[in-house]
């Protein structure tokens, strides 16, 4: 017997998919419809998504409700973290603020941008970097484009040593990391060391908008 699956945002009722024996089965046109009006109330009237941006948000649909089976098609892994890349305002951030809608009950993490937690580091010291050594996940929004980390003249690549320790806790305990950044992966070794790129493709699945995907917010 099928029940819908259904998620409710502000007294409105989104019939996402169908269960039937416990297996859920959801609709992708339906989970489109839901992200649409649920990214209109988060982000104004004028927010959409775009057909040129379809096979990404498959791969983050599938990912958010966690289907194994998709998945293992597609070659997505759901244990690991996302690394989500693409030009300036083609919406990497707005998604990763907005996908974990769709299965709010299981992905959760914390999104900071990048530049914050460099920031806190110039003006507070190296014990900023103990924060992000927790089993919290998180989404570092914008890699590439922090300033340089300095604390009393000390430099220090600050998201290269958080990265490097989040590698440890995913292989210790799994927890996730997640990325959006607008650099490529020549441009994050540049940066970020030849130590994390060797880490990369273990640590998240890697996901690219289009080079010419054109800028959103215009």
């Amino acid at each position: 017997m099928k029940t819908s699956h259904i998620s409710i945002e502000r007294m409105s009722k989104f019939q996402l998919g169908a269960s039937d024996n416990n297996m859920l089965d959801y609709d992708f046109n339906k989970l489109q419809e839901f992200l649409n009006i649920k990214g209109r109330m988060m982000f104004g009237k004028n927010f959409r998504l775009h057909k040129e941006d379809k096979a990404v948000l498959f791969i983050l649909c599938c990912y958010f409700i966690q289907d194994h089976n998709a998945g293992a098609i597609i070659g997505l892994d759901i244990n690991k973290g996302l690394l989500i890349s693409g030009p300036v305002g083609c919406g990497k951030t707005s998604l990763m603020k907005l996908m974990p809608y769709l299965g709010s009950h299981k992905i959760k993490y914390e999104m900071i941008p990048t530049r914050n937690i460099v920031n806190n580091f110039n003006a507070a010291g190296f014990e900023v970097l103990e924060k992000y050594k927790d089993t919290k996940d998180y989404c570092f929004d914008d890699l590439g484009l922090e300033p340089t980390g300095c604390h009393n003249t000390k430099d220090c690549n600050v998201m290269g040593e958080i990265l490097l320790s989040r590698y440890d806790l995913f292989k210790a305990k799994n927890v996730k990391t997640h990325i959006t950044t607008n650099l490529n992966p020549e441009e994050l070794e540049a940066r970020y060391g030849s130590q994390f790129i060797s880490r990369l493709s273990e640590m998240f699945n890697l996901i690219g908008f289009n080079e010419s995907s054109k800028d959103k917010r215009i």
